[in-house]
């Protein structure tokens, strides 16, 4: 998790801190879909196993998703966003509306 005393002074490096690989942007692209298991996320990231464990803790230690582990056997754990990690959806919706664009261009 970071710590607040150790973020950038700059607000767009403070976001890049917190989402700034292609993994992190594309699990919270299919989170604001709605709850998702590992096996969802994986399949549509396209991503390692450790890869998608890594980046999960590390959104789940910032704050942006929420784990929950289902006591059942086999486990079932589902993965969704915070209130806090909802608020990148504007973010992203940008960056979709920007690949369009660049896209079309």
């Amino acid at each position: 998790m970071l710590d607040k005393k150790d973020l950038p002074p700059c607000p767009v490096a403070v976001l890049l801190k917190l989402i700034g690989n292609k993994w992190k942007i594309l699990i919270i692209r299919d989170l604001l879909g709605g709850v998702k298991r590992f096996g969802e996320l994986q399949r549509s990231v396209g991503c390692s196993q450790k890869v998608l464990t890594d980046n999960l803790r590390e959104l789940e230690g910032n704050g942006l998703l929420i784990r929950k582990v289902y006591p059942e056997v086999p486990p079932r754990v589902e993965y969704k966003l915070s209130k806090l990690g909802m608020t990148l959806n504007p973010v992203l919706q940008s960056m979709a509306e920007w690949g369009e664009f660049y896209r079309n261009s």
